[in-house]
């Protein structure tokens, strides 16, 4: 399969950052539920991790009562994830390497992400891969999340490439689901804090294990 462009999502997919929510858990013990641990079921482990971040602060806060609001929640939340993007989070394997032969090789790049835009760009500037692409496509900006394929055909037309020569690439089964059923080329990617991993495996064009670096899509691209 030849491919002209790449619509990337950037948390548990470009950069190792759905370790972030062990952190936010062990915060929300810290200030809320000590001594009692705080560990979310896994309805709201799910949920958080495919929906915006003041989304899932606002779910947190009325799935288990955490907080005196979801603002409250949000705040500590939000400043929580600034420290980690300036400071900590950190590329997936081969990520880098495959930047690189992308830009090589004239192929387009953008992220299409429901993460927050500043959040985004902090974790860019850390990890010094921001030149690499051409937009930011932002699901609040479209106004729908991945469950739906708008952001995905928003970022298809910013590339101004043929969705059958663009890869989406994700590691959430709901956000690859819906790019599989649009019609996109897709790549899964392992995530060890993702679910559905056999899912994943059977809907994505190419599959990056757990174990594999994003060099296996090096020699997709012949």
């Amino acid at each position: 399969m030849q491919i002209k462009g790449v619509i990337f999502d950037m948390d548990g997919t470009l950069v190792d950052s759905l370790v972030f929510w062990d952190l936010l858990w062990e915060e929300i013990t810290r200030r809320y539920t000590a001594p009692m641990r705080f560990v979310p079921d896994e309805i709201a482990d799910r949920a958080v991790r495919t929906i915006t971040f003041a989304e899932s602060m606002a779910f947190l806060h009325r799935h288990h009562g955490i907080a005196e609001s979801a603002d409250e929640l949000c705040r500590v939340g939000n400043d929580l994830l600034v420290h980690f993007y300036e400071t900590q989070v950190e590329l997936k394997r081969g990520v880098r390497e495959y930047l690189e032969y992308c830009r090589q090789n004239g192929i387009k790049m953008c992220i299409a992400s429901a993460g927050n835009l500043e959040h985004i760009e902090l974790a860019m500037a850390h990890c010094g891969i921001r030149e690499y692409f051409s937009g930011v496509i932002s699901c609040k900006t479209v106004g729908k999340d991945k469950s739906h394929p708008d952001v995905f055909f928003a970022a298809l037309e910013h590339l101004g490439t043929k969705k059958e020569g663009t890869y989406v690439i994700e590691d959430s089964i709901v956000a690859l689901r819906t790019a599989h059923r649009a019609g996109f080329p897709t790549v899964g990617v392992y995530d060890r804090h993702g679910f559905d991993h056999e899912e994943m495996q059977a809907i994505s064009d190419v599959y990056i294990g757990e174990g594999e670096g994003f060099d296996k899509l090096i020699s997709q691209n012949g």
